[in-house]
């Protein structure tokens, strides 16, 4: 099989890849649509990632492409009824993604409530005078109460860290009923509800048009001054405006994002807000993990191409 991975991997990666395949690596550009439909004619399978863009367009004519083997467990950049309608089977890399992209909220977290961030500006700016009994005053993590948008695994991952790590009480907000959980953790139905009853909330939340702008101006005011907001989720399941509005007004305590609305700009007024923490999208940013990733979807590629169902198949 020939084919391409849209992105450079990891050294571990890399190799086991061209073991395996006739493999043709891309830079770090994206892929947009039309980019995304030449490649579906030229090769027989592709390793796409976030930000390249296949949408229903990429798909039409026949394409030579049989499977789209996503290097991520996100796969809303993707339209995968299109896909299936031109029968290329679309997998994605769950599972592995889950404890470090947890470990990001946690630090999204600690980072926000504790204004980590804001104090590092102060302090590299040389504008810090010393100690003193007020300075930088936070939200204190041990103990507060976590609510969690989305209760799958990344969230169930999150809850864990909370709960047993730093005493917190855990509610979560999901669309169908959660059972079986191995932390103490109270469902609420109503998502606003939730908001209102968490100190931080953690959006954790499966990107796509049925998350799109989740939160918004009303879930901010449900969350209120007081309250810190994270996404580890998709950019675009915040309203980013309403965000910068709220964080503007202080309607809200602080935010925490490691994934913005049109990655990878991210506007000025976010830029500037002091209470707001920004990483550059590094949920699953180690070595291990992002050659984890590879090697999953690699498994995919594999199984496919000896004949047997793919693991991770989404279409």
């Amino acid at each position: 099989m020939k084919l391409l991975v849209t992105r450079q991997m990891t050294a571990r990666a890399t190799q086991a890849i061209r073991d395996r395949f006739d493999a043709t690596f891309g830079d770090e550009t994206p892929l947009g649509p039309s980019e995304a439909a030449q490649a579906l004619a030229d090769y027989d399978a592709i390793m796409p990632t976030l930000g390249d863009a296949f949408p229903a367009s990429a798909f039409q004519g026949e394409p030579r492409c049989r499977i789209l083997a996503n290097f991520g467990a996100g796969y809303n950049h993707i339209d995968v009824r299109a896909a299936a309608d031109a029968g290329v089977v679309v997998t994605n890399t769950p599972d592995v993604v889950t404890e470090a992209t947890a470990d990001i909220a946690l630090t999204l977290i600690l980072m926000t409530m504790r204004r980590a961030s804001e104090g590092e500006r102060i302090l590299r700016a040389g504008q810090w005078t010393g100690w003193k009994p007020t300075q930088l005053l936070g939200g204190h993590a041990t103990g507060s109460t976590v609510g969690i948008v989305g209760m799958g695994r990344i969230g169930q991952a999150v809850a864990r860290r909370c709960h047993f790590g730093f005493g917190m009480d855990v509610v979560f907000f999901n669309r169908s009923i959660v059972t079986g959980l191995d932390v103490p953790a109270r469902q609420i139905a109503d998502l606003d509800d939730m908001l209102a009853r968490s100190d931080v909330a953690v959006v954790a939340v499966p990107g796509g048009a049925g998350t799109r702008h989740l939160i918004g101006a009303a879930q901010m005011a449900a969350l209120g001054p007081a309250g810190y907001l994270v996404n580890i989720a998709r950019g675009d399941v915040v309203d980013e405006a309403a965000l910068i509005d709220a964080l503007t007004d202080r309607r809200i305590a602080g935010a925490g994002l490691d994934v913005y609305e049109r990655e990878p700009v991210v506007p000025q007024a976010l830029r500037d807000a002091p209470n707001a923490t920004l990483l550059p999208h590094l949920g699953t940013a180690t070595d291990d993990v992002r050659t984890a990733m590879g090697l999953r979807a690699l498994d995919n590629l594999a199984a496919f191409a000896r004949g047997d169902a793919p693991h991770d198949r989404v279409n």
